[in-house]
């Protein structure tokens, strides 16, 4: 059975950095592309960033130039670093594949997700 663990979260004053991690248990992710999602209180869930098999990403217009997906298929892992941040930014993130979630037992399965707070 499929499990996403993010991490790397954390409480951060406005302009600076976080790493955020998501490991996949299987090997789902190395012929998928993914994406790392984001839910703010009181908002939907937003796309944030992808990024293909081959490395190619692509950024919400919101993140871009502050956001960069990377991925290590030998570890099942994507990555997110982001930099810039800003008190806007502040959400639970979540990484799945793109543009179809992953579904077991017939509903969206996502992890825990980690949480991501930037203080102005």
């Amino acid at each position: 059975q499929e499990q996403l663990v993010e991490s790397g979260g954390g409480l951060v004053q406005a302009g600076g950095s976080l790493r955020l991690s998501c490991a996949a248990s299987d090997i789902i992710f190395r012929t998928h592309t993914v994406a790392w999602y984001r839910q703010a209180p009181g908002k939907q869930r937003e796309l944030v960033a992808t990024i293909t098999p081959d490395g190619t990403t692509n950024d919400a217009h919101s993140v871009k130039g502050r956001f960069t997906a990377s991925r290590d298929n030998a570890k099942n892992t994507v990555y997110l670093q982001m930099a810039s941040l800003k008190p806007e930014d502040t959400a639970v993130y979540y990484c799945n594949t793109h543009p179809y979630i992953i579904t077991i037992n017939g509903a969206h399965y996502w992890g825990q997700g980690t949480q991501v707070t930037v203080s102005s």
